[in-house]
């Protein structure tokens, strides 16, 4: 049979397949460029001020995604998306680009879903004048759209630094952006001090980024100088809150702009669900037109103050923002600080400027090369009007007036344009006093078009215009570490005494002791028994010990409270264990991993490992090779102190001995020391405390040193450990 399959090389498979995708979505979709926008703002804003959007009255969103689909050639809803974001009323930026009217969402709700295209309006904010101010002056290139039909700018001649006003975050292939915002003020007060010093200190003007949810911002200058300077790094935001004494209520008023409300308090009603939030009687979401509210009631006797660091410890009510400024700069991918940013910005700008002035140049040299016509025109009106009248043919009207007058075609058709009732000195002479004005500022547009420094000055001026017209105070208040009182994750963790029971089918009842003598009857399977069982506290961590020699980790307020009539909770469940793992032993310890572990093994042998052995820095839940697993387990025992114990054989052989004879082993897979010398066929069954055991005849059996044989259990006692074994 024919193969169907072709051999092929991936990396030429790749090369022409792939990169193409890859670069396509990295330059032409998600990465913004020096003027702060993606391909899919920079059209739809466009759009919007070839439709006189800018000064005109709102128009409906279905009118302004259509015509903005003649340059963006997907969908309507991914348009009106990108509309959505760029809204007043979502309140995603800062500074707003579109002034809208209707419900456009909420960015920090998750389920707040906004209004159809059809019902909402919508036109360019007052602020995109200065997007647009330099368009129709040269200033950027254009280019066709995707059918050739029409034109489009390729960036927009932004006269302040928008790219560092307005957050931005992309996801391409293999990369992504997202940048933060920073106040309007504080970054025209930084480029301005960029322009007239490189090296000056970006932190003096610019604190810290700035977000239109507020909310604070934590300080720390080593993450903010890496920012400042790399453009990646990260940075906490958490969220602002009223305690209202008179209700018994925290109002939460603004939250981290990387989170949203339905996300808070779904992790606030999971805490609670899992006992361990249980501060908090009812939590609503109160936000309104005036604005977000989060409004938590407190239970009788609650620190509004301590609940909050705890909510800010275990919700996104505190949220990391993690920063990535990569920028498109001609086409390649960047990834730049932000005085790299800066400086592309300003050589942007500069060339905007310079394109600008070249153009006004152009206007008015040509304004002026035709008013030098006009001026000769003055000397012999009478003359023009002859020329003109006793030409018999019209094309031949502007090569005369050249001959007539020593004049350029140019300046001839001005001549022969102007209306028969223009032709008198007033209107003439009138033209002619423009001549004195265009001819100094030409000169002065020639002298700026000089100067570096000169340009600088008019980006500066504007700046300094953006300020007083669209600048606003931070809405990100700005805190130090010092600020925050730290908090003990321990102090969060209910504190209260409760035993533990670990069952021979593996599960785990955790009940309080108040519960257990309200209900001291047990429930369990009936082929079930219990193996293990403790008494501690709340704020314990407990290991687990399997028969495949790993040891689970966890902390006891993690595990669910439960009743004495209650199963309990189902080990391999909760600890994720693998197929036909059982759990053997149960310990707890108060978190200082005091005492040690005596691990018995059929062969007679003891190890005896520390418990600091299984102690970790980081909070890992899984420990493989928690003991020697090459030799069959006997029996498993914690120990805070060195004490006699009683090893039972198979052949009913018994010895006493002291761990203290048994050295201690800081490698957990130690295989240990000899203890009991069992006899050929027999093995290490067992080991029991001396309160565990029925015979008093301590001595009969106890050994000095080991390895021991041990002594046979006497008829006596043999009948009573076999009564206790009922």
């Amino acid at each position: 049979m024919e193969s169907r399959f072709t051999e092929q090389n991936i990396t030429n498979a790749l090369e022409k397949n792939y990169m193409p995708y890859a670069m396509s979505v990295i330059i032409s979709r998600a990465i913004p460029e020096i003027d702060g926008f993606k391909p899919s703002h920079r059209k739809l804003l466009y759009t919007m001020y070839k439709m006189n959007l800018l000064s005109g009255n709102r128009t409906k969103s279905s009118n302004v995604v259509g015509q903005t689909m003649k340059l963006n050639p997907h969908g309507d809803m991914a348009i009106y998306e990108t509309m959505v974001r760029l809204t007043r009323g979502n309140g995603a930026l800062l500074h707003p680009l579109v002034d809208s009217k209707g419900n456009f969402g909420m960015q920090q709700s998750r389920d707040m879903a906004f209004a159809a295209p059809r019902y909402t309006e919508v036109r360019l904010d007052p602020i995109c004048a200065e997007l647009f101010g330099d368009i129709d002056k040269n200033t950027v290139d254009f280019m066709d759209n995707y059918d050739g039909t029409m034109k489009e700018p390729t960036l927009l001649p932004t006269s302040f630094p928008n790219l560092l006003v307005n957050p931005n975050q992309g996801i391409a292939v293999g990369m992504a952006s997202n940048i933060c915002s920073f106040n309007l003020n504080e970054v025209c007060k930084t480029t301005i001090a960029y322009l007239k010093d490189a090296e000056c200190d970006l932190s003096e003007t610019l604190l810290a980024p700035d977000f239109s949810t507020g909310a604070q911002l934590i300080y720390k200058k080593e993450e903010m100088n890496s920012i400042f300077e790399t453009g990646r790094g990260s940075f906490k935001l958490r969220a602002r809150y009223n305690y209202d004494k008179k209700n018994n209520c925290i109002e939460i008023t603004e939250i981290p702009y990387t989170t949203t409300v339905e996300a808070i308090m779904d992790k606030i009603v999971e805490l609670v669900k899992q006992g361990k939030l249980k501060d908090i009687s009812d939590l609503r979401d109160e936000t309104d037109l005036k604005g977000l509210k989060l409004t938590l009631d407190l239970k009788r006797g609650t620190d509004p103050d301590k609940l909050m660091a705890r909510l800010y410890k275990q919700t996104p009510l505190e949220d990391s923002f993690s920063c990535n400024f990569n920028i498109l700069i001609s086409g390649s991918p960047r990834v730049m600080g932000v005085r790299e940013i800066l400086k592309e910005w300003s050589a942007f700008r500069l060339g905007c400027i310079k394109r600008r002035l070249e153009f006004d140049l152009d206007k008015k040299s040509h304004r002026l090369h035709l008013l030098r016509g006009l001026e000769k025109i003055l000397l012999d009106i009478d003359k023009a009007i002859a020329i003109i009248r006793e030409t018999e043919e019209e094309a031949k009207v502007i090569p005369n007036l050249i001959d007539g007058f020593g004049i350029d075609a140019i300046q001839a058709e001005y001549v022969a344009e102007i209306k028969l009732r223009h032709l008198n000195k007033e209107y003439i002479l009138n033209r002619l006093n423009d001549i004195d004005s265009l001819t100094k500022d030409i000169s002065d547009l020639q002298k700026t078009l000089a100067s570096n420094v000169a340009m600088k000055r008019i980006i500066i001026r504007e700046l300094e215009d953006i300020m007083k017209k669209f600048g606003q105070d931070r809405r990100t208040e700005i805190i130090t570490e010092d600020d925050i009182v730290e908090t003990v994750e321990e102090q969060f963790v209910e504190d209260y005494n409760l035993k533990m029971f670990l069952s021979e089918q593996n599960y785990l009842k955790k009940i309080s002791l108040v519960s257990l003598r309200a209900s001291a009857d047990q429930k369990l399977k009936e082929d079930d028994r219990f193996i293990n069982s403790i008494e501690c506290s709340n704020r314990d961590e407990a290991l687990f010990f399997s028969n495949r020699a790993n040891v689970y980790k966890m902390k006891i307020n993690d595990i669910p409270d439960c009743k004495a009539r209650d199963l309990g909770e189902y080990l391999p469940n909760l600890l994720g264990m693998e197929t036909d793992e059982k759990i053997v032993y149960m310990a707890v310890t108060d978190g200082k991993y005091a005492g040690f572990m005596l691990f018995s093994f059929e062969n007679g042998k003891m190890a005896k490992v520390p418990l600091e052995a299984y102690q970790t820095k980081t909070n890992r839940k899984k420990l493989t090779n928690a003991y020697y697993e090459k030799s069959p387990l006997a029996a498993i025992r914690f120990l805070t102190a060195d004490t006699e114990l009683v090893a039972f054989s198979s052949l009913n052989k018994v010895l006493i001995f002291n761990t203290e004879k048994i050295p201690l082993k800081t490698t957990r897979t130690s295989m240990g020391v000899q203890v009991l010398t069992p006899k050929k066929g027999s093995t290490l069954a067992k080991v029991l405390s001396l309160d565990e055991v029925t015979f008093t005849d301590f001595d009969y059996y106890r050994t000095k040193n080991i390895p021991a044989r041990g002594a046979y259990l006497k008829d006596d006692d043999v009948q009573g450990e076999q009564l206790s074994l009922i």
